[in-house]
């Protein structure tokens, strides 16, 4: 089987962001490539035979021989196997008979059918990806966005609901709330990832095969994955309950998402009018091929690009739950890009916590768009205290007057402070709510103190 040149690959994962960098390449391929799937493969043929020793149906010196094979095997003599019989786990059991004496071939695969193997292995494989990975990669990042939040906590920026401007936040605490969003999301991956099941429970998942020679099959079965560090399917028909991989790719999905929605936030407040934040640009970097001044978002403009494309594969998850009576085939084919699920997710966080850790946060920007309303801002705790302070319709009064402030010029903190009407309420107002229709740039809540309980609450849930 010959080489393939990188770029003559379909995906343009392999050949723009997988093939193209070490560190995602040294990162994903241990755990998501056809090489590593053959390799966790022969790994659970592996630890069967090595229970199958320990059950005395074969000695240990053959368990041994089948272990040595299985390490040896290539995913390359497989998929040549696979071509001459058109059967891809019998070509695994092939190439590792191919490797063992005739004594110890019979116990290669034995009591085994198919998606014992596959599922085993996808469980073994993705959970150790979860582990080793992807949540230390989305741990840093929770500890980047805790970095800028706390940094930033009291940063004042006008907040906005629909695309206008709206009460006072800082940005630290806008920032506070993908802490909490991404925290869960990252327990939820921990949690799913750690409960991928496997089975070693035959062809109808009834232990027919092995109740052969097996006293305790089921016992059996715990035995040879626990040698690959994971549970069994409390029920198997040919393959596991599929909602194991279904919670785990959901929460994958789901994070994806929040990383998303960040992305999203962060792209629209780079544009022109409002230039809040930056992302840092290299000295070499070209922004557009024609305008040699632009300095475009790419970095979250890729990440929601990239989201967009995995996120609908959710679906392909959720018809995959479907499995007609003990086993079909309608997943054979969809199963196999749960790999790139991952692998997405992965090169999508890695870019933002590269982007998020060098983001520039322009202040002078910040209060400049502040103050472009800012005299509007008065107007919700203006009519909160008249209305707490006995005013019969005080949402009314104050919304007459920003109509006011805005045919006519003047602020409405003004407007407020001289309507006679409101005089008798605003005597009743204390020196700090006075100060608060004075100054709206003092009117953010509990902004500072909710991004800081937000990240020391992760930090201790994540043992940061």
């Amino acid at each position: 089987m010959g080489s393939i040149d990188l770029f003559d690959t379909l995906s343009p994962l392999d050949f723009r962001y997988y093939g193209r960098s070490k560190q995602a390449f040294g990162a994903l391929q241990p755990y998501l490539s056809e090489t590593a799937f053959v390799r966790y493969l022969a790994k659970v043929e592996a630890a069967l035979a090595k229970v199958l020793a320990k059950q005395g149906i074969c000695t240990e010196k053959i368990a041994k021989e089948i272990e040595k094979a299985s390490q040896r095997v290539t995913a390359e003599e497989v998929y040549a196997e696979e071509d001459r019989i058109k059967h891809n786990i019998r070509a695994l059991a092939n190439a590792i008979r191919s490797k063992v004496s005739d004594e110890a071939k019979p116990y290669v695969h034995f009591t085994a059918t198919s998606h014992d193997i596959i599922c085993s292995a996808d469980a073994a494989r993705f959970k150790d990806f979860t582990n080793a990975v992807l949540v230390p990669l989305l741990i840093q990042l929770e500890k980047t966005l805790i970095l800028s939040a706390r940094r930033e906590k009291s940063t004042p920026q006008i907040g906005r609901t629909h695309g206008q401007h709206a009460e006072p936040i800082t940005f630290g605490f806008a920032i506070a709330h993908y802490v909490s969003r991404l925290g869960k999301r990252i327990l939820e991956i921990k949690e799913t990832g750690n409960n991928l099941r496997g089975k070693l429970a035959g062809a109808v998942g009834a232990y027919n095969a092995s109740s052969l020679l097996i006293k305790e099959p089921e016992l059996f079965e715990q035995e040879v994955l626990a040698q690959l560090g994971i549970k069994p399917s409390p029920i198997s028909t040919q393959v596991v309950e599929a909602e194991y991989l279904t919670d785990y790719c959901h929460a994958i999905v789901s994070c994806f998402g929040v990383l998303a929605n960040l992305a999203d936030d962060m792209r629209h407040l780079q544009r022109s009018e409002i230039q809040e934040v930056a992302e840092a640009f290299g000295e070499k970097q070209v922004g557009s091929s024609t305008m040699p001044h632009k300095r475009n978002p790419i970095n979250f403009e890729n990440v929601k690009s990239m989201w967009k494309t995995f996120m609908p594969r959710m679906t392909s998850v959720y018809l995959d739950q479907i499995c007609e009576h003990q086993r079909d085939l309608t997943n054979s084919a969809s199963s196999r890009f749960v790999p790139e699920l991952l692998a997405g997710l992965y090169l999508a966080t890695l870019r933002m916590d590269k982007v998020m850790s060098k983001l520039v946060v322009d202040k002078a920007a910040l209060k400049k768009n502040f103050e472009q309303n800012k005299e509007m801002i008065a107007a919700e705790p203006a009519y909160i205290l008249l209305a707490a302070h006995q005013h019969p319709d005080a949402h009314e009064a104050i919304r007459e007057l920003t109509l006011k402030a805005q045919s006519s010029g003047k602020p409405l903190t003004k407007l407020i402070l001289e309507d006679k009407k409101l005089a008798p309420y605003l005597k009743k107002f204390t020196k700090q709510q006075l100060g608060l229709l004075r100054n709206p740039e003092l009117y953010i809540g509990k902004s500072e103190q909710k991004t800081e309980s937000v990240c020391k609450d992760w930090e201790e849930a994540l043992e940061l």
